[in-house]
């Protein structure tokens, strides 16, 4: 009979489990979310939950259990500091395991598993920096600039023909060389 036998192996040694499921939640309160495979993930919410638990509790006892078995002093600081009172009002359910889909190597299931509290976070973060890497690239590009004198060629092609071709010999010297560098000899 299997009673009371629950552990996922891992295929793996009971230390190399041991450590390997303390690192994945250590990275799991430093990162807020990771990429695994979904055994690991499955085999790693049991041991987070129970650290938020001991979080929630605050006490010195509970602080020192999760060091013993997490091993990271700033991990256990930032768990008891910021994650678990986040998740004070909770009595269960601190983690979310979303599916991947398959690796393309081996075919393995990978998941993510976050905290379900910093969702929110998590994923306005980079929509901000994509919007700002955007406007950023946009004015980097001359074509405004050279719209402008063609919109004053008309104008000065009576006046002063000599100023035309100025701006079309500029974007020559700044020609690329076969590694990529630029021209500063030109």
């Amino acid at each position: 009979m299997r009673h009371q036998k629950k552990t996922i192996k891992l295929g793996r040694t009971a230390e190399h489990r041991k450590a390997l499921l303390a690192n994945q939640v250590c990275s799991l309160i430093e990162h807020q979310r990771i990429k695994t495979t979904l055994a690991k993930a499955k085999a790693v919410r049991p041991l987070a939950e129970r650290m938020v638990t001991l979080g929630k509790n605050g006490s010195i006892h509970a602080r020192r259990t999760a060091l013993a078995t997490l091993r990271q002093k700033n991990a256990v600081k930032k768990l008891f500091d910021d994650i678990a009172p986040r998740s004070a009002e909770r009595n269960g359910g601190y983690t979310r395991i979303v599916k991947l889909g398959q690796r393309k190597s081996d075919s393995a299931p990978l998941a993510f598993i976050e905290w379900v509290d910093m969702a929110e976070v998590v994923e306005t973060k980079p929509a901000e920096e994509k919007k700002a890497r955007r406007k950023k690239a946009e004015p980097k590009p001359t074509e405004p600039e050279r719209a402008e004198p063609k919109g004053e060629e008309p104008a000065a092609t009576e006046q002063e023909p000599v100023e035309a071709p100025v701006p079309a010999e500029e974007p020559k010297p700044k020609k690329r060389r076969w590694f990529g560098r630029k021209s500063t000899e030109e």
